[in-house]
């Protein structure tokens, strides 16, 4: 089944909305979907588009029409069969870390009325793993007890942040990294210059939402200045007190996103090297690689709280100097 227009620059997600496409038209699509995959791999956009299909009075081909009535508004942004939950801004601008119970309480009560145009209604949560314990629980009562017609589309990054009862209550979709050439291709699509696409691609793993993202806003740079940093806290030419000072002062949040980065790269080498660039061993660090990428994103969680930042990420590289320091 072909894309639809909204996800042809997608191509990675056809499997995906092959699959969501069969479920409709043999009436299996559940009534509460978890889309999990990377950020900027186009979750929230194959939640959109199959919003507007389950919403749409005349689908063409499987997906919405464009024009109809339903079309119309939700291009409006204003279809009243369609509801989003997502971080609500503070009193100084900046976006809240939790989606609050009383969201999931509003939405619950919006839920029990009757469609306005007799079809569905549907609920777009993003980021579903930001949903707190309370919010969490308001949400189980409706997955529990699900009317006909209603249909809840949750989007998240980090699905393990949910609680299992949730997720075990919900159809999961994953959503890939597309393969190098679609990858590339996206790139090239947007105008990127041809040079700089494999090195942006290399610094993201092959994630090219996170390469576009990198080459707008700097942060390539920054990922070579945090592999070359890593580098030399092993090899004991900087001490942990000064680059924590360093990271605290710039972007540390984005920094610690670069340094899990650079953990999966030198992981990835290891399995072809007897040694690399942070003078690790092939086989012996794989552990000790796992466990500091999973203790630099519980730091990377923390960074929202009023803590000090220098004193966590000066514990958290004088860990990654001490376990992988060449001792000389």
């Amino acid at each position: 089944m072909a894309l639809p227009a909204a996800l042809s620059a997608l191509p990675w997600l056809a499997p995906l909305w092959g699959t969501l496409s069969g479920a409709l038209q043999t009436q299996r699509l559940g009534h509460a979907l978890l889309l999990v995959g990377p950020p900027l791999l186009g979750k929230r956009r194959l939640a959109e588009t199959l919003a507007a299909r389950l919403l749409c009075g005349e689908p063409v081909d499987g997906a919405a029409c464009g024009h109809c009535r339903s079309c119309r508004l939700l291009g409006a942004g204003s279809h009243p069969d369609l509801r989003t939950v997502g971080l609500l801004a503070r009193d100084d601008g900046r976006l809240k870390t939790e989606i609050g119970v009383e969201q999931i309480r509003e939405l619950a009560e919006w839920l029990a009325l009757t469609p306005q145009f007799g079809r569905a209604q549907v609920a777009l949560i993003e980021p579903a793993d930001a949903l707190n314990a309370s919010a969490a629980n308001a949400l189980l009562k409706t997955l529990e007890e699900p009317l006909p017609g209603r249909y809840l589309l949750l989007v998240c990054s980090r699905p393990s942040k949910l609680p299992a009862t949730i997720r075990s209550r919900c159809q999961r979709l994953q959503v890939p990294l597309p393969d190098p050439e679609q990858a590339r291709s996206a790139l090239l699509a947007d105008g990127i210059d041809a040079a700089q696409v494999e090195p942006a691609l290399a610094a993201a793993d092959g994630h090219p939402g996170l390469a576009r993202q990198m080459l707008q806003d700097g942060s390539l740079e920054l990922h070579r200045a945090v592999r070359s940093e890593l580098k030399e806290l092993a090899a004991g030419r900087i001490r942990a007190a000064v680059l924590a000072a360093r990271w605290a002062q710039d972007r540390p949040e984005l920094r610690l996103r670069l340094a899990a980065e650079c953990v999966c790269e030198f992981g990835r080498r290891r399995a072809g090297e007897a040694a690399g660039p942070a003078g690790l061993t092939a086989l012996g660090d794989f552990p000790k690689l796992a466990a500091w990428f999973d203790r630099a994103n519980r730091v990377r969680d923390l960074l929202a709280a009023p803590l000090r930042h220098e004193l966590l990420l000066g514990e958290l590289l004088a860990d990654w100097q001490a376990a992988f320091g060449r001792g000389d």
